[in-house]
């Protein structure tokens, strides 16, 4: 690791720690997503949008935001066992270890992409099982989805 991996390291967790206390707060958080734990649902480059809400609240197949180790992550609510929750990124293959109270941040109350406001549902459709499936078992099989979606990207635009 060099100096600037530090430094922009540093940087990332100071940002991640902003936007938690921006939520805790102010109750909203709008946040841009870099990583694809979440694909099909959730891709790099959409905005989340972020409310606080009781945990209590939370049915399983909700999208949450936690903090963990002065990281953000957004994953799908498998099951709520009260004083905790247990998560899984909808690409992922095993769940996370359980969210405690303590890092839970807030309920996805809608997704942005390509300037729509799109309401994430509790269950993937089939072609999202399928592509999740996809994903899930090679990393090669992720990139190629990621380039297709690319490419969509780019011919949406030139439209």
């Amino acid at each position: 690791m060099n100096a600037g991996d530090i430094i922009m390291s540093e940087s990332h967790l100071l940002k991640c720690e902003l936007a938690a206390e921006i939520l805790r707060s102010s109750g909203t958080l709008h946040l841009r997503v870099t990583g694809w734990s979440m694909l099909p649902t959730v891709w790099p480059g959409d905005t989340l949008i972020v409310e606080r809400v009781d945990s209590a609240e939370l049915m399983e197949g909700e999208i949450i935001l936690f903090s963990r180790e002065r990281r953000l992550v957004a994953h799908r609510v498998v099951r709520n066992q009260g004083s905790a929750m247990v998560t899984r990124g909808d690409s992922m293959t095993t769940a996370d270890s359980p969210v405690q109270k303590n890092e839970f941040l807030g309920r996805v109350q809608s997704i942005v992409r390509n300037g729509r406001c799109i309401a994430p549902r509790r269950t993937l459709g089939a072609g999202e099982r399928a592509i999740a499936s996809m994903v899930q078992r090679s990393e090669v099989a992720a990139r190629v989805v990621m380039g297709v979606y690319g490419l969509l990207q780019v011919s949406d635009q030139t439209v």
